[in-house]
């Protein structure tokens, strides 16, 4: 039987995610955690594998984009991702909390070490799992990304080449796997034909 694909999440069921992260041991980590999923649409290797100078950039100040570097990046693609208002507030609050480093992982494991991929996974499994969130895996949150970007392309102009860029995938063919279909969408267009 194939695997389902990771399960899209609607914006009520982040806020859930959100809210939990709060209760949990390291809250500001966590909340970087999904927001790195949900609104840059990062991997777990590229969660675990970012370090401050990929946001902070040469001039140790934030520049409003990560830096995904060939060597954290799938497939060695390395990318610029713009960073929402939330994930940069985010990002400020943990840098602040983390004593203002320059160097080092973003997201540090209770050794203070980097994350492996491994513990990224796992966290979001055992999250989900405690919410009680079938089908929800890591990779939920870069596919809802992915599917909610594509969605506003006639809100920005774009097309699905930007989208494909910034999942960091090499053929679009790609990146149209990840875009879950909306059937009350499909019916509102079949009924405008």
């Amino acid at each position: 039987m194939p695997r389902q694909p990771a399960k899209v999440l609607e914006r009520g069921d982040l806020r859930r995610l959100l809210k939990a992260t709060e209760t949990t041991r390291y809250p500001a980590r966590n909340r970087v955690l999904v927001l790195l999923s949900f609104r840059a649409g990062l991997r777990a290797c590229e969660m675990a594998g970012l370090t401050w100078p990929m946001v902070l950039g040469p001039s140790q100040k934030f520049t409003g984009h990560l830096a995904i570097t060939m060597g954290i990046a799938k497939g060695g693609r390395s990318r610029n991702v713009p960073l929402s208002a939330d994930l940069l507030g985010a990002l400020r609050r943990l840098h602040r909390l983390e004593g203002d480093p320059v160097t080092g992982a973003v997201v540090r494991s209770e050794r203070g070490t980097h994350m492996t991929a491994r513990s990224v996974v796992n966290w979001f499994h055992d999250t989900y799992d405690r919410l009680g969130m079938a089908g929800c895996s890591s990779h939920s949150g870069r596919r809802t990304f992915i599917t909610r970007a594509a969605r506003l392309l006639p809100k920005t102009n774009g097309s699905l080449r930007d989208v494909q860029e910034l999942a960091g995938h090499s053929a679009l063919s790609t990146t149209e796997r990840y875009i879950q279909g909306d059937r009350a969408v499909q019916r509102q267009l079949v009924s405008l034909l």
